[in-house]
């Protein structure tokens, strides 16, 4: 059986823990790989070749860290086919989808690309009688990344990217469940030009996590996975003197307005709510349409929509989407669609029980829609992370805004409307953190930054674009005064001012 290694100071490195974790074919149910569980050894000797890498990359001039970034772009585009295939055999989404996911992340190193720019300082000459004063931005140091299972091409792309183009060595944490594609990763950072020990991965569970929340030598924490946890990275990062970022869940909201184009809301509800499973923190599991007559309207379409839904393994050209990650995560999706049944709300379509000829031990689920849903029920509050659609009836537009506003979580939102007034209200009014007009999925451009609000993000910098940048350095500030020929000054005790 394939294992998958570490991988330290630019080459593949067995662990010393004797402890692996199975790598499923969601398509199969069957394990296709096993996983090293790192230790703290393989962390610090991680740690030891990145601190020694670090400063010679540091010390290398903007532009040529820059010509790294723009090889590992090419070498992406190269390897598209074989990263998707690779991606999907181990998540199990399709192919297309693959492609989108390592497309993202291309694109956060297309921005990192133009590092010398966004790297430039201030400068005020004659701040003060012959005194001129700049700042510069210079790389933290060592600093890590932990990933989760549903992105394991671009999550990795949009922390490493930004980090490693401002100077500083990194250590990814991916997730256990799909680690190939970002072992792939660095392997082709490498053949871009990147120095052995700049970039490292090293694989394990919650207890590495934790060592790496706790390493002296580690300057900051770049975090992806569900609110709990995130919580408790930022507390356990944050109390160690570390600089976090923790990106945690989501329960996005879809508003629909009377006036929304309801044939092209309801395609765009299909990508949103059903697409890569639903295992999407930016995916829309929740519509509120505004008004009875809306949410009959609505619903009358999106029952063929679902329908005509295709689920089929990964190379299914013809599939909308294959199978979630696993069968423990598979058992949890459908505990909540029996919960919302409990609760009261109707199941309108039930996506359990779906078996897929052939591959009949795949972790597979039907597209599930549920309607009458109320804010008071705990398959609305928490997030399940599946094809799960919740219709969430709203009488008013205040009504509709109020959901997502008073929501624990505060990822995305979208409005689907032609009202250009209400959409300027919504936008400015809404307690979310990216809002789409007409968009379901509003993940920002990469010279932009990503970032909920909320129990969806902890921190106070977002991922990726400026907001990258100014997590992954710090400013230094310099005064200068040169020394003029003539009278001595005299000594002053009081603190220097600009008069």
């Amino acid at each position: 059986m394939r294992t998958i290694s570490h991988f330290i100071g630019g080459q593949s490195v067995a662990g010393s823990s004797g402890r692996f974790g199975d790598v499923f074919d969601p398509n199969t149910g069957e394990v296709q790989a096993r996983v090293q569980l790192g230790t703290i050894d393989e962390l610090d000797r991680a740690v030891a070749n990145a601190v020694a890498a670090q400063k010679g990359w540091a010390a290398t001039n903007p532009q040529r860290r820059a010509r790294v970034m723009f090889d590992f772009k090419r070498l992406l585009e190269v390897h598209m086919d074989e990263l998707a295939h690779l991606l999907s055999s181990e998540h199990g989404k399709v192919i297309a989808d693959s492609k989108g996911d390592i497309q993202r992340g291309l694109e956060v190193i297309e921005f990192a690309c133009g590092i010398p720019h966004l790297l430039k300082g201030e400068y005020t000459q004659g701040a003060g009688p012959g005194i001129d004063v700049w700042s510069a931005r210079q790389a933290l140091g060592v600093v890590a990344g932990v990933t989760p299972f549903n992105f394991p091409a671009m999550i990795p792309m949009w922390m490493f990217g930004p980090a490693i183009a401002c100077g500083n060595a990194f250590i990814l944490k991916p997730s256990e469940r799909d680690p190939s594609v970002p072992v792939r990763l660095a392997e082709l950072m490498i053949e871009a030009g990147l120095p052995e020990g700049v970039l490292n991965v090293v694989h394990g569970d919650k207890d590495l996590v934790e060592a790496i929340l706790t390493h002296p030598l580690i300057k900051a924490v770049s975090f992806v996975g569900s609110s709990d946890i995130a919580q408790s990275v930022y507390a356990l990062g944050a109390a160690n003197g570390k600089r976090v970022q923790a990106m945690g869940g989501a329960k996005n909201h879809g508003i629909v307005l009377p006036d929304a184009d309801l044939d092209q809301t309801v395609a765009d509800l299909m990508g949103a709510a059903y697409g890569s499973a639903g295992e999407r923190c930016m995916a829309l599991p929740v519509v509120v349409p505004v008004g009875e007559d809306t949410a009959e309207r609505l619903r009358a379409k999106l029952l063929p929509a679902i329908e005509k839904l295709r689920v089929g393994v990964s190379t299914d050209a013809e599939a909308h989407y294959g199978p979630v990650v696993s069968a423990a995560h598979k058992q949890r999706v459908e505990s909540y669609i029996q919960m919302g049944v409990n609760e009261g709300a109707e199941l309108v379509v039930d996506g359990r029980g779906f078996s897929l000829q052939g591959h009949e031990n795949g972790f597979f689920l039907a597209p599930t829609l549920f309607d009458h849903v109320t804010p008071n029920m705990a398959s609305y509050r928490e997030e399940i992370f599946g094809p799960v659609l919740q219709i969430v009836r709203a009488a008013s537009f205040e009504e509709a805004i109020a959901l997502p506003s008073r929501h624990q979580y505060g990822n995305g939102v979208c409005i689907f409307t032609r009202d250009g007034d209400a959409a300027r209200e919504f936008a400015d009014q809404v307690e979310v953190g990216m809002v789409g007009i007409n968009v379901p999925i509003p993940v920002p451009v990469a010279y932009h930054s990503f970032g909920g609000w909320k129990r969806s993000g902890f921190g106070d910098l977002n991922q990726y674009g400026l907001d990258g940048v100014r997590f992954y350095t710090r400013t230094k500030t310099v005064t200068q005064r040169w020394p003029r020929t003539g009278p001595v000054a005299d000594q002053s005790f009081v603190i220097p001012t600009m008069r």
